[in-house]
């Protein structure tokens, strides 16, 4: 074999290749075509949703597609909107855009519509808070003033009294004490619980910071060992007792919990759903965790969940039981929403006093303008309600 050619030959298949992947990163990321913008008027589908109109479910119609047109309208990636009332989906938008799943590096462009599954990122973390709300009802796991270090006796080596204050609750409330870092710039403690083989041990293993339930500090490996004891003690990996306890009875067939590198369902970041089926969820709340005349979840662990308990860096927001709440006004008077919040824009929000439930979906991780943006849109629905 002459080396010159072999040489020359393995150039040729080296440039063909890059070139292959050249083309390909190309039309994923900005030439492939993307489903257009649909709505407001919702799909009627055999998934559980009645359909009706904003008008007939006391909202001003000109007004609620005003304020949702204009956020789908900005620069800031949303994909979808829904708004429900009383039950009866008045409004649904989907449009395509850039997103990336959990994993990706790179965002492409991906197409939305009722059937498609997308990242709810952190909302997981109120989801996981109703199944640990059934599986308490089961008296499978540990009662919320319980020591968390009581389910690890094989943890007495880090065991400090410090820890041994670490309640279930605190680890719910995300005031927990320990020290650490989600979400900033270069240190993120949450990125290693995907490579963690012992969660417990991980998460527990950092310094205390503050005295446990005096502070609140937003911290995804709480929620990671909620997960694992939810798994201990059905003695079942968390989707299945998901899908069993809670997916199941609500109708939700299409979703996925991404795994870690040693197949666990990823609690705090690695839900994915449709976005009608995520409305469920805030229905399911909006009723006291009954859907359709079915207690689902406990209606006192859906009334503990809607009692924040912490102050956060976040506006004037609070928390607890891993679910977000604030405020709105409503002609003249302030009312509180109950929220699960995910990164990118990803919004469950729920306004008991007016019956409502919102879904927000989009593909803009962690950029600030789209959150605040989203988190805005509530007020704006709920001025559009007249009665």
């Amino acid at each position: 074999m002459n080396p010159k050619k072999s040489s020359s030959n393995f150039r040729i298949i080296r440039l063909a290749l890059m070139l292959f992947i050249a083309m390909a990163l190309l039309w994923t990321m900005a030439l492939r075509p993307i489903s257009p913008r649909t709505g407001p008027v919702p799909v009627l589908l055999n998934d559980g949703w009645q359909i009706s109109t904003p008008s007939k479910e006391g909202f001003d119609d000109r007004a609620l597609q005003k304020s949702i047109n204009a956020l789908l309208d900005a620069p800031l990636n949303v994909h979808t909107v829904l708004v429900e009332r009383h039950g009866r989906l008045v409004a649904e938008y989907y449009q395509g855009g850039k997103d990336r799943s959990v994993y990706g590096l790179f965002s492409t462009r991906q197409s939305f519509s009722p059937s498609d599954q997308h990242d709810v990122r952190s909302i997981g973390k109120s989801v996981n808070s109703l199944l640990y709300g059934i599986a308490l009802q089961q008296g499978k796991v540990p009662l919320p003033a319980a020591s968390v270090l009581e389910s690890y006796p094989e943890l007495k080596d880090i065991a400090t009294e410090q820890k041994k204050r670490i309640r279930v609750e605190d680890l719910l409330n995300m005031a927990n004490g320990l020290q650490w870092h989600e979400g900033d710039v270069g240190i993120n403690d949450e990125l290693r619980l995907f490579w963690k083989q012992d969660i417990a041990r991980y998460v527990l293993s950092h310094d205390i910071e503050h005295a446990p339930n005096t502070a609140f500090n937003y911290n995804g490996g709480g929620t990671a060992i909620l997960a694992d004891l939810i798994s201990r003690g059905t003695h079942e990996p968390l989707d299945a007792f998901a899908r069993k306890n809670l997916f199941e009875p609500l109708g939700i067939e299409n979703w996925h919990w991404v795994s870690d590198i040693h197949g666990r369902p990823m609690a705090f970041n690695g839900l994915r759903m449709q976005a009608r089926d995520l409305l469920k969820i805030g229905r399911l709340v909006a009723n006291k965790g009954r859907w359709q005349g079915k207690q689902i979840v406990p209606e006192q662990w859906i009334a503990a969940s809607m009692k924040p308990e912490f102050t956060t860096e976040v506006r004037n927001y609070r928390y607890g039981h891993q679910w977000w709440s604030g405020e709105v006004n409503w002609q003249g008077r302030n009312l509180v929403w109950h929220g699960g919040f995910g990164n990118g824009g990803q919004r469950l929000y729920i306004v008991p006093d007016l019956d409502i439930v919102i879904v927000t979906m989009a593909g803009a991780y962690d950029e600030t303008p789209t959150a605040i943006r989203v988190n805005d849109l509530v007020q704006e629905i709920v001025a559009s309600v007249r009665n």
